[in-house]
């Protein structure tokens, strides 16, 4: 679209001017007028040279933008402006260019007569199912501030779900990187020059030195053949499980996994709970909001049970019954949900659900860490300890030998 500059008359007598971007100058004669405007002069303005660098300005719309987002415009709502001035302000005021531009486009899409909801569904990116429906239930029930309230809530709440989870990955993922690091340095360079002294030496080597010198021709010879390999082998891994078969099978080995698979099945029934509890409390009916959680499950295990779960009660079952056949979910979860049908109060029973998980994650990421670092210790120990030893038992055969 085309930004162009206007001026116009009110019918009080009062001139205006600014700026609105139209796919051309007819549409910005036919805004103006439905906004009680008369338009004057109506110029097209040159577009400026946008730099983009990384890091300044980007192109995402990032979770923290979502979640200051929504915050405002729900405070905006809740003080009585309207949504057409709100969204006008969030948009000028959001920093991300990326965010602002949606910004305005959903703002003229709701000037031009469409919901805030239909606005929303045309931006996927930034506005996932979730939010879409949500915004549709407090529309239509009027409650459109304390929606984006629990939305704002629920946006948070995920994103600290996502970060412990990210945080246990971080440590051992670093310390394997440097470990691998540091073996292909001493494999590489420092090697061959133990190497090249042994031959001065002469006589035969022990066998753990003459695998390490092994090693170290082999890494010196195909270090380009191992690095394709791995990248080869990481884009077929990635494209094995973009395919539904291979999505099916790796996430059931995720789920079994000794130590990642107890904390994955945490993190998805805090995310099930969460998701599924914000929805029904909002007003949006449970088969509409199991459908859209299982889209959002992350794992195709948990994505299979839930559509099983969202058939039974088409079908006239209760939820906890599917729940607790598909395996997935585990006792308690399923008796609590039990109890929360059977009050009416399902909704208050899944959001305790999702805290009580949450806790549980944080003693898994916890418990995690607190494991993996005499393991990560053990395995650098080890590894470079056992290179430096297989080098050094030359010398120390050649010393034993001149003192006897």
């Amino acid at each position: 679209m085309a930004k162009f500059a206007w001026e116009g008359v009110t019918r009080s007598g009062q001139t205006l001017k600014g700026e609105m971007e139209a796919p051309n100058a007819e549409a910005v004669f036919s805004q103006l007028r439905r906004q009680g405007i008369q338009p004057g002069n109506v110029k097209e303005r040159g577009k400026a040279l946008e730099i983009k660098l990384p890091g300044f300005g980007g192109g995402k719309v990032t979770t923290k933008d979502l979640v200051v987002f929504t915050r405002q415009f729900a405070t905006m709502i809740d003080a009585g402006l309207p949504l057409v001035q709100c969204l006008d302000i969030l948009g000028k005021q959001q920093e991300n260019k990326a965010f602002q531009k949606m910004l305005i486009k959903v703002k003229e899409d709701v000037e031009s007569g469409s919901t805030f909801a239909d606005a929303l569904k045309k931006h996927p990116k930034a506005f996932d199912e979730l939010y879409v429906n949500l915004v549709a239930a407090g529309e239509i029930g009027g409650i459109l501030d304390t929606i984006l309230n629990r939305l704002a809530a629920y946006i948070e709440k995920a994103m600290k779900l996502k970060k412990k989870v990210k945080s246990a990955m971080t440590y051992p993922t670093t310390i394997i990187g440097i470990a691998v690091v540091v073996i292909a340095v001493i494999l590489i360079f420092v090697i061959p020059s133990f190497e090249k002294m042994f031959k001065d030496f002469g006589g035969e080597l022990p066998g753990p030195t003459q695998f390490v010198i092994f090693l170290s021709n082999m890494i010196q010879r195909y270090i380009l053949v191992f690095i394709g390999a791995f990248f080869v082998g990481s884009a077929l891994f990635k494209r094995y499980y973009a395919t539904p078969a291979g999505r099916l099978q790796m996430d059931a080995i995720f789920l079994r996994l000794p130590v990642m698979g107890p904390l994955i099945r945490k993190v998805a029934v805090a995310k099930f709970s969460r998701t599924l509890g914000t929805m029904i409390s909002s007003g949006v009916p449970i088969l509409d909001g199991l459908e859209i959680v299982a889209k959002t499950a992350g794992n195709k295990i948990v994505e299979n049970a839930v559509y099983k779960v969202r058939q039974s009660i088409s079908e006239g079952k209760t939820i906890a019954e599917p729940m607790e056949q598909s395996g997935v979910f585990p006792p308690m979860v399923c008796q609590m949900i039990a109890v929360g049908e059977s009050s009416g109060a399902i909704d208050t029973m899944l959001n305790k659900i999702a805290d009580f998980y949450d806790d549980e994650v944080d003693d898994a990421v916890g418990n995690l860490t607190a494991m993996m670092e005499p393991l990560l210790m053990l395995f650098l120990g080890t590894t470079v300890g056992g290179l430096v030893v297989a080098m050094y038992l030359p010398i120390f055969k050649l010393a034993g030998a001149v003192g006897g």
